[in-house]
């Protein structure tokens, strides 16, 4: 079973790679051909999704961090209600 499946990711990895292997003979001598107004336009437009990304970024931080405050509160007062220590606690 462990070599049929080896031999059909070989096969899937062949034959996801046949265009690129078809494309190899293609001339790619001329590609781009547009203005400076064209990278103008894309860096703007990089630029705003960066700028979107960064406070969603900070916002997901300072969740992640009040849900790990969260957690230990609660450990904490779960282990106090039980009167001894959690098995964390105890040193080995």
């Amino acid at each position: 079973m462990k070599k049929m499946t080896t031999a059909l990711q070989a096969l899937a990895l062949c034959a996801a790679a046949s265009p690129a292997l078809a494309a190899a003979g293609v001339s790619t001598h001329k590609v781009y051909n547009s203005g400076i107004l064209v990278l103008v336009f894309l860096g703007f437009c990089a630029l705003v999704v960066v700028s979107q990304l960064i406070p969603s970024i900070v916002l997901l931080v300072g969740m992640l961090k009040e849900a790990a405050q969260g957690m230990g509160r609660e450990k904490k007062a779960v282990t106090q209600a039980a009167g001894s220590q959690s098995f964390f606690d105890k040193q080995r």
